[in-house]
This record gives C-alpha cells, sequence and structure tokens, in this order.
C-alpha cells in the first residue's frame, strides 16, 4: 500500500489535501476566536446590565464568596482605615509593569473590613494616602487570590489573599476584596484604575460548533485520500475498460445444452 500512496498522481493529491487541510484547520482557528470574542462581548454586556447591589445585601463577613457573585457591581459606604495600605508587585496593566494598591475600607454597617483594590501604580512613591471621611465606593467583587510563594518586601504582600490579610487587618474581613471603579465624593488625587475582570467567559457556541465544523472537513479530506489509495491498492480502482467482461455463452436456435442430453453430457444416438 506504501508502493501505491508514493505514485507521482496520490502524492500530488495528498500535497493538495495538505494544503486545503492547513486552510481548514485555520478558518476552524479562526472561528475559535470569534466565538471567544463573541463570549466577551456578552459577559461584558451582561456585566454592565447589571445593576448595582448594597454589598451587605449579597455577602457578609467571612463568608464563603459564591461563584455568582464574581464581577458583580456591588457599593459600600464606610471609610478607609488609616494605616495598612499594602502593595501587590509584579502586576501588568496595558503593557506596564507596576503594582496593585490594596487598601482595608470599614464598612459602616457591619464595622468588617472590605480590601479595596484602588488602583495601580508604576511607582510605590507614588500611591498617596487613601482619601478620608465616610465614602460610598462602587466596583465589582472578585474572589480572594490564591496563596503565592515570591518574597516581597516591606508593606507589599505575594497576592490579595484574605488569609493572610486576616492576620494582618485588625477585626473581621470580606472573603473577597473590591476592583474599585469609583469613590462618592471623589477627594484628592485617583490612581488608575484597574478594570474588573469577566472571569471565565466561556465560549459562543454557535461559532465554536463552525469551528469544529472545518476542522472535521480537514479530516474527511485526508480520510478520502487514504481512501483512494486503499482502492487503488486493492484493484478496484481500475478503469472499466481494463476489466475482463464475464459472458455468457449464448444458445443459439436449435441447439441443444450439452448438459441435458443424458448422464456425463453424453448424448445419445438412435
Amino acid at each position: 500500500m506504501l508502493r501505491t500512496a508514493l505514485q507521482p498522481r496520490f502524492l500530488a493529491l495528498l500535497g493538495l489535501v495538505l494544503v486545503v487541510g492547513v486552510v481548514f484547520v485555520q478558518l476552524g482557528r479562526w472561528q475559535l476566536g470569534v466565538a471567544e470574542g463573541k463570549a466577551v462581548e456578552e459577559a461584558v454586556a451582561k456585566a454592565r446590565a447589571q445593576q448595582p447591589v448594597q454589598l451587605t445585601d449579597v455577602l457578609g463577613p467571612h463568608e464563603a464568596f459564591p461563584g455568582e457573585l464574581s464581577s458583580r457591581p456591588v457599593t459600600a459606604v464606610g471609610q478607609y482605615a488609616s494605616d495598612g495600605q499594602l502593595l501587590v508587585p509584579d502586576r501588568r496593566l496595558d503593557g506596564e509593569s507596576g503594582s496593585w494598591v490594596v487598601t482595608p475600607f470599614v464598612v459602616g454597617e457591619t464595622g468588617a473590613t472590605l480590601p479595596v483594590l484602588r488602583g495601580f501604580v508604576t511607582d510605590p512613591a507614588a500611591v498617596g494616602d487613601p482619601p478620608e471621611g465616610t465614602l460610598t465606593v462602587a466596583g465589582g467583587l472578585a474572589p480572594p487570590e490564591s496563596p503565592v510563594d515570591t518574597a516581597v518586601g516591606p508593606g507589599e504582600i505575594g497576592s490579595v489573599d484574605t488569609s493572610v490579610l486576616v492576620n494582618l487587618w485588625p477585626g473581621d474581613l470580606y472573603n473577597g476584596f473590591l476592583f474599585l471603579e469609583s469613590e462618592d465624593p471623589a477627594t484628592g488625587p485617583q490612581l488608575t484604575k484597574v478594570p474588573t475582570p469577566l472571569g471565565d467567559t466561556g465560549l459562543q457556541w454557535r461559532n465554536a460548533a463552525y469551528a469544529v465544523q472545518w476542522w472535521v472537513f480537514a479530516l474527511f479530506a485526508l480520510w478520502l485520500w487514504w481512501r483512494m489509495v486503499r482502492e487503488e491498492h486493492r484493484g478496484r480502482g481500475l478503469p472499466a475498460a481494463d476489466a475482463e467482461p464475464d459472458v455468457e455463452p449464448e444458445v443459439g436456435p436449435g441447439v441443444e445444452d450439452d448438459t441435458a442430453a443424458g448422464d456425463n453430457g453424453v448424448r445419445e444416438h438412435l
């Protein structure tokens, strides 16, 4: 079968099949990108359509963070603590390296502390103190980050890990943190805001199905080439003119079949 596959016409056909297969694979990848892009667009539209709710209506201190609250817009009224502000180094925003600024915010209704990601800085010296007085903060919720083993300096933390923060800040703690979008009233210098992540946006399944369809076409083209080689190898791909016809002998008028003349085909003569 290998000798058949190495015939020039089958090699040429294989080259064509491979070119077509590469095109189909790229079309499938393009459709997959479209599926992911549309899923992100739908997630953004859904997040923007949600109305902010009071933090105290959806989450209490030390409660497990429900998955459905991820990226949920909330508001909270309270004050920033006078100390305890931390930097989370080795973060990136818009292609720049820097640090997140995480500040403890004491919610007035519960007295518990909510970690608030106030913004992003490239220079730690430019952080400044948080605003004073009673504020209403608004933004998107996020679950705690996983712990990391990265070495950090004074006033820094490797990740927004509430299991670490609970030992650094006094009092009760919310098991999640807020990506700050706005403060009311907005006083003093404002840090560069970090957009609330959308979490797992998944796929737009219709376009994902189109991607799979293109990949199936690529496999089908390769299978079809293999089938043609196999048929040729078995000798079933010969032209009709090369095949020997199976002709039945004709019995003309008045001619008797010898097999009907008697035993062993011997004709008796009277």
